[in-house]
């Protein structure tokens, strides 16, 4: 079948989602509909806001753009099914019922963010850095009842940089994905390709590492780890959500700061984990097990980010409680 008569419905809501849409766009696929998440309210004025997949749609001038509060809804079906889609095409979306994934004659692909079946989950970028991994990758696989299971296509591998924050290793694989979703539909409309059944990838000393949603608490850092432990946590969760902390001081004074990026100054100490020490100038460093976590930039509770630097001249009531250089 040539590209231009096959059929493909694209489902997605966030900026990851996006580039997968340009670039079939891009390489003139048949992008019959578009399914994201509802407009909501978002922001301190609770603004209605529409998803980054929609709003790329919109200026694209594609339609029709289906919002669907319940996937099973009948309504959203019989539109769904009105499109005839050949293919599926799923990025960064919400699960599927199977109704809607076994729909198209061709199947639903999906494409996430890891090496599966390594860090199946919600949270996959973030949870890889975390943890320390020196590579990850994206995947592309036919959907399946049991999330991130799915027979594998194809995958691309790429190395995280020793610095690399979440945001940075984020756009890295959006475009990474975005080429690999082109190339896994080019290779289903051609029939040219082969399947990987993911337990084949999983030998008897395999350990499968997982990715689930991230929460408020396991922002919390946890000053009595060590300095790589707790440099892996502030670059996998920057910029959002943010690792962060809280100090309470004499007279129940309490500052609590996200913490964005950071380096590690290894060396023993007799400070308390959690001990702020600063020249109240330029730096500002917290103690751990094995050294310091020095913070670079950051943002406190009720007031815009900034450089340490500017944290420090503006902040009087620090160099009250901080222990001095």
């Amino acid at each position: 079948m040539q590209k231009k008569n096959f059929r493909i419905v694209f489902m997605g809501t966030p900026e990851f989602a996006v580039a997968s849409l340009d670039a079939l766009l891009k390489e003139n696929y048949n992008i019959t509909g578009v399914i994201t998440s509802p407009d909501k309210p978002a922001g301190r004025g609770q603004k209605i806001m529409s998803s980054a997949v929609k709003k790329f749609a919109l200026q694209s001038g594609l339609s029709p753009i289906l919002q669907p509060v319940n996937l099973k809804d009948t309504s959203f079906l019989e539109k769904l099914k009105s499109l005839k889609p050949d293919l599926n095409v799923v990025v960064a979306f919400r699960m599927l019922p199977e109704v809607v994934w076994a729909m198209p004659g061709s199947g639903t692909i999906n494409l996430h963010a890891s090496l599966l079946p390594q860090y199946r989950g919600a949270a996959p970028i973030n949870r890889v850095i975390m943890n320390g991994e020196k590579e990850t990758g994206v995947t592309t696989f036919f959907i399946r009842h049991e999330i991130d299971t799915g027979n594998i296509l194809f995958q691309n591998r790429l190395q995280v940089k020793d610095n690399e924050t979440a945001g940075q290793l984020h756009d890295r694989l959006m475009q990474t994905g975005a080429a690999l979703v082109v190339k896994t539909v080019r290779s289903i409309i051609d029939g040219n390709y082969s399947l990987t059944d993911q337990s084949d990838l999983i030998t008897g000393d395999t350990v499968l590492k997982s990715a689930p949603k991230i929460t408020t608490e396991d922002c919390r850092i946890n000053w009595n780890c060590n300095a790589k432990d707790i440099y892996n946590l502030i670059r996998g969760l920057s910029p959002y959500p943010a690792a962060w902390s809280e100090w309470t001081f004499e007279n129940e004074f309490k500052i609590c700061l996200k913490i964005y990026f950071s380096e590690i100054e290894l060396s023993p100490h007799n400070y308390k984990p959690g001990t702020m020490i600063s020249d109240h100038q330029k730096i500002l460093k917290i103690a751990c097990r094995d050294g310091f976590i020095r913070i670079r930039d950051l943002q406190q509770a009720g007031k815009k980010r900034m450089g340490v630097e500017d944290f420090l001249r503006g902040d009087r009531i620090l160099r009250e409680y901080a222990v001095s250089l």
